[in-house]
């Protein structure tokens, strides 16, 4: 079973919502989203939905990437993705949450922040559910893009490596990050971690028919 996953692939982390968390071109990965879901059975999605009264948000973005102090929000960050906002919302072009096969809301309560899809928490004690459902799919095959590639997805990348005996491959064409440096990073963070990165859904494919 092939299953592709979109992480976080929201407005909040695109131009579209500039006072947000914006990804330069964040916006311009839903073709390769939906090519990449085109080679699965069963896709997945990923939103941040967090809380007004959230415990790690500053109002400034010069006060942003500080430690909180806090065991399950690590750093302070400005508001986004914010239940009910324009920046919650999915891209343009993607399924309704309800036309997904499974889904994963990620800090709700104003004491998690996570970035990985794969637990509430930071310590990775309190499952989403995700691991526990890709092994009742008898999942052998994980596809992966999103926003942003150097915090969520590259945790997401690294959970699920560890979750599970499935191969987890990486739309580099469906993916967007915040800066360079800790891009490459992540890239040799997953890559280190055995993940597959193609470049785009067509050589996705194609390394799948090889198989």
């Amino acid at each position: 079973m092939i299953v592709s996953i979109d992480v976080d692939a929201q407005k909040t982390f695109t131009p579209l919502c500039p006072d947000e968390l914006p990804v330069n071109e964040g916006h311009l990965i839903v073709e390769e989203l939906n090519a990449q879901a085109a080679l699965a059975d069963l896709r997945v999605m990923t939103k941040d939905a967090h809380h007004a009264a959230a415990k790690w948000l500053v109002d400034n973005p010069v006060d942003m990437l500080k430690p909180t102090g806090l065991p399950d929000a690590d750093l302070t960050w400005v508001a986004h993705a914010m239940v009910g906002t324009r920046g919650y919302e999915l891209l343009d072009g993607l399924p309704s949450a309800k036309e997904y096969d499974y889904c994963v809301w990620k800090g709700v309560d104003p004491e998690l922040h996570p970035y990985g899809a794969c637990f509430h928490d930071i310590e990775e004690k309190l499952s989403t559910g995700l691991i526990e459902w890709l092994r009742c799919q008898n999942t052998d095959t994980v596809i992966v893009g999103g926003l942003a590639t150097d915090y969520c997805v590259k945790t997401t990348v690294l959970q699920l490596l560890k979750g599970g005996n499935w191969q987890v491959i990486v739309n580099e064409a469906a993916c967007r990050g915040i800066a360079p440096d800790t891009i490459e990073t992540a890239w040799q963070e997953m890559r280190s971690a055995g993940a597959i990165i193609l470049k785009n859904a067509e050589e996705i494919k194609k390394y799948i028919n090889n198989q």
